[in-house]
């Protein structure tokens, strides 16, 4: 090697040329930027689908195109095996969802059966659309179309944006959101001890309908 090495700039054929990191390379930071860029935008699409999801699972409460009643009276409400729902399905207190025995055009429609002492219920409560203590109510929500699936004590809740009701009340509405109570289902007892509407929800299911 050359003394002349020593001073010179880089210009020797057998040493290798310094090369920029890529901590002070513009061209990495760019590179780093875009990225950065995509995870973000693929982040706000998550967190849109996730908002989306609960609408696109309400456009399969009804097989399109079918625009009549979700019940009927006699319709008889059914658990999520298909089987008629009896009298002592639930005890004071208990919930659960059940759906109109299956018809033409109906692909889906979840309905919350709550049961509670019949002094219990006053407000807004159809008490002439009840039975046996038990009460019947939509459960898609009145907001966004999702499914009221929790509950915090006897308050029925809306996951998606924490809307409340409350089922000895009519299902008004008591927190969060929703501009008006989950619609009400009329019902009875058959004949034979099991539990039937006497006609469709008393209101629009789901968002709208104000």
């Amino acid at each position: 090697m050359s003394d002349d090495c020593d001073t010179c700039d880089g210009c020797c054929g057998d040493e290798e040329p310094t090369r920029p990191s890529i901590y002070t390379d513009a061209r990495a930071e760019m590179e780093r930027r875009d990225y950065a860029k995509v995870l973000a935008t693929v982040g706000g699409l998550t967190a849109v689908g996730s908002l989306a999801a609960p609408l696109m699972g309400l456009t399969r409460v009804f097989e399109r195109g079918y625009s009549g009643p979700v019940y009927s009276d006699g319709v008889a409400l059914v658990d999520g095996e298909g089987n008629r729902v009896p009298e002592n399905a639930l005890s004071e207190g208990e919930q659960m969802t059940v759906f109109p025995e299956p018809r033409p055009g109906i692909a889906d429609a979840p309905t919350l059966l709550v049961r509670y002492p019949e002094d219990a219920y006053g407000g807004e409560t159809a008490m002439e659309s009840t039975v046996g203590g038990y009460a019947a109510y939509s459960k898609v929500c009145t907001h966004a179309g999702c499914m009221v699936s929790d509950t915090e004590g006897s308050t029925l809740v809306c996951p998606c944006h924490f809307g409340k009701f409350d089922p000895t009340s009519g299902a008004s509405v008591v927190g969060g959101p929703p501009p008006r109570a989950l619609p009400q289902l009329p019902i009875t007892l058959s004949s034979d001890g099991y539990l039937v509407a006497t006609g469709d929800f008393e209101g629009p299911v789901g968002p709208g309908g104000e």
